[in-house]
């Protein structure tokens, strides 16, 4: 791990965002305008879309020429969000000292680009985000990106009220990083899933934490979240049970933890995730809830979620930790 510290922005730095998307054309637009409406504006705005996005890359043609800032498309060649985000940081102007992260179903507030980048102020701060307001799930959580000692992840990004705070790990909706740090991690080729790729943020804020950066959310830094389909298998979360993507979410999830995670919090995530786990990624305990609880797919994603843990355990045993260059804070 180097020992040189990532600079500190200065208030005229350099800001890109990426927003990755594929197939929602009419969501992107609606991003695009609300990122256009900045108090800040952004240097550049990068979209990473699938090379076969054809309605995606014309769309961003059209609006190029009148926008207020470069707006210009970075194709994958493989499916999923982690090939997109790699090819719009790829494409992200070598000088930018951040970047800003978004989905294409969201609504950035007027503010959002301004009160990101006032968190890295502070020069031990490596990633910043905020509150994605959701259109079916209301209400206030305190407990925001987390972390647990035996390494169950709390989200509630599009619930969390009250002060900024810092955090294990930050929401890819609403989100910004150091653009060093950023560049020296990208995202994690291999985790799995040709979709969403859950797990994804995880993978990139643990080694930051690990290295002693922090993450702070702030519900000030809002977006509105729209959650449009997605126009692929990949609907864990979204309600609609799938083999394939729980396994690949499980997968993630089990990689990521047990790289970041110490020899004994390593031994207490498998005995909880094995023994318990949770509703969505079950253990034999929810498992059992779930059977007497009527779920028909009980079964199904009890085993799907086993799977996922067996692979991840042995892709972390079998291929070692990612060999990661990562800028320290400063002291």
């Amino acid at each position: 791990m180097t020992t040189v510290a990532a600079s500190r922005p200065e208030p005229n730095a350099i800001i890109s965002v990426i927003v990755p998307s594929w197939r929602r054309v009419h969501s992107l637009e609606r991003c695009l305008a609300a990122i256009a409406m900045q108090s800040r504006l952004p240097a550049e705005v990068v979209i990473g879309v699938r090379a076969d996005d054809a309605a995606s890359i014309r769309a961003v043609g059209a609006l190029s020429a009148a926008f207020p800032m470069p707006l210009r498309y970075a194709t994958a060649s493989e499916p999923g969000v982690v090939a997109a985000m790699n090819a719009a940081l790829a494409a992200c102007r070598s000088d930018a000292a951040i970047i800003a992260i978004t989905d294409d179903d969201t609504e950035p507030r007027a503010d959002w680009i301004e009160r990101l980048t006032a968190c890295f102020a502070d020069p031990r701060v490596g990633g910043a985000g905020g509150r994605d307001w959701q259109p079916f799930e209301r209400g206030d959580r305190a407990i925001v990106g987390k972390v647990q000692w035996f390494g169950r992840t709390i989200g509630n990004h599009h619930l969390g009220a009250g002060p900024a705070r810092d955090v294990d790990v930050l929401k890819g909706a609403n989100c910004a990083y150091r653009a060093p740090l950023l560049r020296a991690l990208g995202f994690d080729t291999r985790l799995a899933g040709s979709g969403a790729q859950l797990y994804w943020e995880l993978a990139l804020c643990l080694p930051l934490r690990r290295a002693g950066w922090r993450l702070v959310y702030d519900p000030a830094i809002a977006v509105e979240h729209h959650v449009e389909p997605r126009d692929d298998g990949d609907q864990v979360h979204r309600g609609v049970f799938a083999p394939a993507p729980l396994s690949d979410a499980t997968h993630n999830e089990t990689l990521v933890l047990l790289e970041n995670r110490s020899a004994a919090a390593r031994a207490a995530y498998l005995a909880w995730a094995i023994v318990i786990g949770t509703r969505h990624e079950p253990g034999f305990a929810q498992f059992v809830v779930l059977v007497l609880g009527g779920d028909r797919h009980a079964f199904a994603r009890w085993r799907a979620a086993l799977d996922g843990r067996l692979r991840g355990w042995r892709r972390s045993r079998s291929a070692g930790p990612r060999s990661l260059a990562i800028p320290a804070p400063p002291r």
